[in-house]
């Protein structure tokens, strides 16, 4: 199957929640898999792994609000648990009553809130490079000074996105996933910028779910790159002591965004842990 965006575009669906447009991909036949994407990418981040899981999964691969092509955020959409209960209409919309969650970064924060949200319907949890707990305060006060200064300006400009690309990538990054990432920033329109604005006040502002996490009982993966910038593989860590029985696997010679990084390493941990945790 290709993972080119042409191939998504057959896939590609919408519903409107609180009068906005949610965007997202419906592939594949099987048990559900809810996949949430990073900050600042879109569904196309999936592009390896919706290749090789949609052979034996439905995979459904929403994309964030002023992300993609989903709209605006909704006026009553405030924190990371408004985005699990938007991505829970998607599931009642589509009439899916039971699905596992894979999310990296905040679909990964939303993933454990939809979780604690709907905890019988939640078959399994995936969380890659995430951190559920509060946003460690001299990286929130750096991200929301960088989100001040978009909002300012209108534009995500050429110096901003120098100091976020390197946020993203392993030490000796992939020079055309950095190039396409770079564009794909620059190219972001005006009238997504507030989106931008509010979705990285949720994600930087996000409450402590590490306080929740005693009731996690599903089958849980997380994984961290371990050249990633923005989640450390001590934060992982933290959630794999707090998570019981959870699973932690560390990505080598990986950043951020290590479905593309380590695509074929991460689809064969997903693919393993699916196998024994789905019936």
């Amino acid at each position: 199957m290709s993972t080119t965006s042409q191939s998504f575009s057959q896939h590609r669906h919408q519903i409107e929640i609180d009068g906005s447009t949610l965007s997202y991909l419906d592939i594949g036949q099987g048990p559900v898999l809810l996949m949430g994407h990073s900050y600042l990418w879109d569904c196309k981040m999936w592009a390896p792994q919706i290749a090789l899981l949609s052979q034996n999964y439905r995979c459904i691969v929403p994309e964030l609000w002023g992300h993609g092509l989903s709209g605006n955020v909704p006026a009553n959409c405030r924190n990371l648990r408004d985005v699990a209960a938007n991505m829970l209409t998607l599931m009642d919309n589509l009439k899916v009553d039971e699905f596992s969650i894979i999310g990296l970064s905040v679909g990964a924060m939303w993933g454990a809130e939809l979780t604690l949200k709907a905890p019988s319907r939640v078959k399994s949890l995936a969380m890659l490079g995430s951190f559920i707990g509060y946003e460690p305060e001299i990286t929130r006060d750096k991200y929301y000074a960088m989100l001040d200064v978009i909002k300012a300006e209108q534009t995500i400009s050429d110096k901003i996105i120098q100091a976020i690309s390197p946020l993203f990538f392993a030490n000796q990054p992939n020079a055309e996933l950095v190039a396409g990432f770079e564009q794909q920033l620059q190219q972001t329109s005006t009238d997504k910028i507030d989106s931008i604005y509010q979705m990285g006040r949720m994600i930087f502002g996000r409450r402590d779910t590490m306080d929740d996490v005693e009731q996690f009982t599903l089958p849980c993966l997380i994984m961290t790159g371990v050249e990633d910038k923005a989640r450390s593989v001590l934060e992982g860590y933290l959630m794999h002591d707090a998570i019981s029985g959870s699973q932690y696997v560390h990505i080598p010679e990986c950043g951020h965004i290590s479905t593309l990084e380590q695509a074929e390493f991460v689809n064969n941990q997903l693919a393993q842990f699916l196998a024994n945790n789905i019936s």
